[in-house]
């Protein structure tokens, strides 16, 4: 388990990601003091981004730096209510273009724009200058410079100082809560000796919080507590010399500027800063808006007790073949549409900007498997994200599914299909990774995964979904050439993916053929098997790794030929009879049919009950369902069904709720 805030009260100045601040402080034993302290508002009048777009479209610029991520989501906005998408991203695409850090990176995959080049960490306006000068050391280059809320002079002069022409571009202003409200309380409580931390995340946080104390007449105490009493924890150098310069000292800092590594490191530090911190600021977590916390307690603190590493979990033994006390469980989407709790956070988050933001695919991933007491947990993605560095531009419609817009359709459209050799694109699945893994309680290993090449082939080619995969085979069949040199590209990047999540902290991957059961033995030999062979040899070789198929019962032995420790089995085989097909060379995972768990619990349990009789207590079976959960499944029944898995005994039969 991370280190802990032992109950210590932490006041968060958080905005935008105020709720996932809040999960992943108490996630690590803080109590937070939710205390929002700005607003982003897109200025009224939008005539400079207007016209740096129509610069833009012509020619007018040579680098266009973005600053923030909100700031270049604003500003494309703005763009788009005068100029087509197609025209102003032609321009763009003839720029040099830099991007402060990850967050502008992630804004511009989302216009599928390019990035030339990611200010390294820690992404002041410093790091800015400097690999502005190494890669435009002409004088007289055309420089556009997105800002945020404030103009950064000293971006300014630093530029200018190296001879370039800067046009400023203000898109956005700061401005204080609509309710202040909780930051005034907040303050108070400073100020009283009742919270014991204090965590900044932007330059401007300071401002507004000293512009609110001077109001409630208290800016001198505050600034008193503040270096006495109270653990100031800073995101990166910017913001801490923010803090100086109001006459505050930084305790923490992380080694790198982001929320999930500035909350563990305060966690595992605070304690050792030396600071006198009153008995008031300690108590017991409250209830978060997004209603995960209560679900999360008292099982972490128990798991925390727990003396077993990773290696000996259950499930990592099950993974070797190794004989466990009970069968271990997990389920494919377990995170997901049937939880109210995901339901509520959807509302509020598209489901790509839900995976592309880790503090929020974390609390789904950490809170999902938590609730439901699996023996492991599998990160919140999807398996096209990798498409997108790939070339592709991805979207998620509301009711339609994921829809691929520039799909391969002729076999000389392989050729625009991107080599991957920087992952920098999908960079916030390993964010996700770290903070999943630092989140969950000891022992409970993390899930990767990735789809395999052919089904992200099939979704290249169709465009999205299909029942037939047709335009998908009949490119297979009509030039097997560009057919084959499409899924070479395919496996480079799968196995860069998914060794980068092994690297991030995943102990076990998973690859996902949802639709490769559309293939007969002849075609899987002929156009599959070879690419995924080449994919197995290329993970990590200490990592076991699940290949699961749907509807291949047909394609078994060809899977455990082509590679994996585990076999996934839909539920559409016997898995007595499978695992005799598939030999003691492998393990199995399954097989319970999702829509059982639709129906009466006296059904979960006698399915749930002949599948671990098939099993036969075997070393090597992991319990799971033959595909995702419905979201119409009660969650009731999925937890019942977890507590039947691990209730069961092979030759027990008492009718009682312990042991089926």
């Amino acid at each position: 388990m991370p280190e802990s805030f032992r109950g210590l009260r932490v006041a968060a100045f958080e905005s935008r990601m105020a709720d996932s601040t809040a999960v992943l402080l108490t996630r690590h034993g803080g109590v937070p003091v939710e205390a929002p302290s700005l607003r982003e508002i897109p200025l009224d009048d939008q005539t400079e981004a207007i016209e740096f777009g129509r610069a833009l479209v012509a020619g007018s610029f040579d680098v266009v730096v973005l600053l923030t991520g909100v700031g270049t989501r604003f500003l494309v906005q703005a763009i788009e209510s005068q100029i087509p998408r197609d025209s102003w991203k032609k321009a763009f695409e003839q720029m040099f273009s830099i991007a402060r850090g990850p967050k502008p990176v992630a804004a511009l995959r989302e216009f599928d724009c390019k990035v030339d080049l990611v200010v390294p960490e820690p992404n002041t306006w410093r790091e800015l200058i400097e690999a502005f000068r190494s890669t435009n050391p002409a004088s007289g280059v055309r420089v556009a410079v997105q800002e945020y809320g404030e103009s950064n002079a000293e971006l300014i002069a630093g530029l200018e100082a190296l001879g370039a022409i800067v046009t400023r571009v203000r898109v956005y202003r700061w401005a204080l809560p609509d309710d202040t409200r909780p930051l005034r309380e907040a303050l108070r409580a400073i100020v009283a000796g009742e919270i014991g931390a204090a965590l900044f995340t932007s330059m401007k946080q300071v401002d507004h919080v000293f512009e609110i104390a001077r109001e409630e007449t208290i800016a001198d105490a505050l600034t008193t507590a503040f270096n006495t009493q109270v653990v100031i924890c800073s995101i990166g150098p910017s913001t801490s010399l923010a803090l100086r310069n109001a006459g505050i000292g930084v305790d923490i800092e992380p080694a790198h500027p982001k929320l999930g590594r500035l909350i563990a490191e305060s966690a595992e530090r605070w304690d050792s800063v030396g600071k006198r911190i009153p008995p008031r600021a300690f108590g017991t977590p409250k209830e978060l808006s997004v209603g995960v916390v209560s679900a999360i307690g008292s099982r972490d603190e128990t798991v925390a007790n727990e003396e077993s590493s990773l290696n000996d979990s259950i499930f990592m033994k099950a993974c070797r073949r190794e004989r466990t006390d009970t069968t271990p469980v997990w389920l494919m989407r377990q995170a997901g549409r049937y939880m109210a709790e995901y339901r509520e956070l959807r509302s509020k988050v598209g489901f790509l900007d839900l995976c592309k933001t880790p503090e929020l695919a974390a609390e789904v991933t950490i809170s999902a498997a938590v609730r439901l007491g699996v023996d492991a947990a599998i990160l919140f993605a999807d398996i096209l994200l990798i498409l997108e560095p790939l070339g592709f531009d991805l979207e998620f419609s509301r009711g339609e599914g994921p829809v691929i817009h520039n799909p391969l359709r002729e076999s000389k459209d392989v050729d625009r299909v991107k080599a991957v050799e920087d992952l920098a694109p999908v960079s916030f699945v390993f964010d996700a990774v770290r903070l999943i893994r630092a989140g969950l309680p000891r022992g409970l290993p993390l899930i990767g995964f990735a789809g395999a090449p052919f089904t992200l082939a099939c979704y290249a080619i169709e465009g999205g979904g299909s029942r037939h995969y047709d335009r998908a085979k009949a490119f297979m069949y009509r030039d097997p050439g560009a057919w084959n040199a499409l899924m070479e590209r395919l496996v480079d990047a799968t196995a860069l993916y998914l060794n980068a999540q092994v690297a991030a902290g995943a102990q076990v991957l998973q690859v996902f053929d949802s639709w490769v059961g559309t293939l007969c033995g002849r075609d899987y030999i002929e156009f599959v098997q070879p690419h995924m062979k080449r994919l197995f040899t290329r993970i990590d070789p200490n990592v076991p790794v699940i290949h699961f198929g749907a509807d291949t019962g047909s394609l078994l032995e060809l899977q455990r030929e082509a590679g994996g420790d585990v076999i996934g089995l839909d539920w559409r085989v016997d898995l007595d009879r499978s695992w005799e097909r598939l030999g003691s060379s492998v393990a199995v995972q399954g097989n319970l049919d999702p829509v059982v768990l639709l129906g009466p619990i006296e059904r979960v349990r006698s399915e749930a009950r002949r599948i671990l009789d098939q099993a036969r207590g075997r070393a090597g079976h992991i319990f799971n369902l033959g595909h995702g959960i419905l979201p119409s499944t009660p969650v009731d029944h999925v937890i019942e069904l977890v507590e039947i898995v691990h209730a069961y005994r092979s030759g027990v039969r008492d009718q009682g709720s312990e042991c089926l």
